[in-house]
């Protein structure tokens, strides 16, 4: 999946140590490929938990007709389905808002994709059964730490509606080996489609309940806090994109280049990609090197005479078949979700 840049590869971008926050290197990696399990962003809110025996089991209780636990030789056996799913950091691009926010400043690389396989949680759901009146599926990590001064473990719900698609899973693989520790070894939510603070890894615990889930993970943070003072949660990924290659305030030779990068949304697909080079003031659509698909990244392309001694501006936007466009500037919000503002770079030919 790399580039032939001889025996040099890429590698992870640092953000924060305590607890672990690394960006995947956008630019220097393909797409088409899914991405090694190395070279996929990290996005911790506490210490990595402990492996322990009990870390291997995982309980359903709550508003279920019959509680059970099952271990991970369980989830071995039951009838398992794959799917390659991007999974993209709500925070990702936060680095980019005009009016600047607290939290990692992420810049392109807080998202990833690859094949995850699992069980799908309706399975279990249908083990356990569903008392009437549940509302809310509440799930909970092994990671743990202190959070405005109290001890707590990572733990979100998705309303029942949205847990018992069947796209929804409990994984234990990536690209086809065990789920690697620093991922949420040995049992991680997928939820295709919302942003990855929804995938809860480490996954441990599954309580049904019938009122709402107000943990500080659900109410506090990962909710959109726009400037007119009205908020609402974060959930579904935006439609969205960005240029690999070349980087902007890149120097590059004169001649014919090929401009690429990824698109993706989170609902629906991709329908088209557009660039420009004259600040948005007209368009010209960009080839997709696939049929897009949904949950996915598509990569695009778009070749380009560059001429000596000449600067550039170029802009990409995506679109989806739902009619969602990347908008001039994204909305911006107290704690810096959902960046998807259209992309635009300098360079210069030389």
């Amino acid at each position: 999946m790399y580039y032939q840049f001889g025996k040099v590869r890429p590698h992870l971008t640092t953000r924060s140590v305590h607890p672990e926050n690394q960006e995947t290197p956008i630019h220097f990696i393909s797409f088409i490929e899914p991405v090694a399990d190395s070279l996929f962003y990290r996005r911790s809110h506490f210490p990595y938990p402990i492996l322990t025996p009990e870390s291997f089991t995982l309980k359903i209780s709550g508003s279920v007709d019959h509680a059970l636990v099952f271990n991970y030789s369980d989830l071995l056996k039951l009838p398992s389905k794959s799917k390659r799913v991007l999974i993209e950091c709500s925070g990702n691009k936060r680095a980019f808002f005009k009016e600047k926010v607290f939290g990692e400043q992420w810049e392109n690389g807080a998202m990833s994709e690859g094949i995850l396989e699992g069980v799908p949680l309706k399975t279990f759901l249908e083990y356990t059964g569903i008392k009437a009146g549940v509302s809310e599926v509440v799930f909970r990590g092994r990671d743990a730490g202190v959070k405005n001064s109290q001890y707590i473990r990572f733990e979100r719900s998705l309303p029942i509606s949205r847990a018992l698609h069947p796209e929804v899973m409990i994984a234990y693989e990536y690209n086809g080996k065990p789920i690697s520790n620093k991922h949420g070894f040995p049992f991680r939510l997928i939820v295709p489609g919302w942003y990855g603070m929804a995938s809860v890894k480490w996954l441990n615990e599954i309580f049904l309940i019938k009122d709402k889930f107000t943990g500080p993970f659900q109410t506090d943070d990962y909710v959109y806090y726009f400037q007119n003072g009205t908020s609402e949660q974060v959930t579904t990924n935006h439609v969205n994109s960005i240029i690999q290659q070349p980087q902007d305030k890149q120097l590059v030779k004169s001649g014919t280049h090929e401009i690429f990068g990824i698109a993706w949304t989170g609902s629906g697909v991709v329908s088209k990609v557009e660039i420009s080079f004259d600040k948005g003031d007209s368009w010209e659509q960009a080839k997709l090197k696939k049929t897009p698909k949904e949950h996915q990244t598509v990569s695009w392309s778009y070749p380009m005479e560059f001429k000596s001694a000449t600067e550039y501006h170029i802009s990409v936007r995506a679109t989806d078949r739902e009619g969602k466009t990347q908008p001039a500037e994204a909305i911006w919000n107290k704690k810096g979700y959902g960046y998807n503002a259209i992309m635009q770079i300098t360079v210069k030919a030389e």
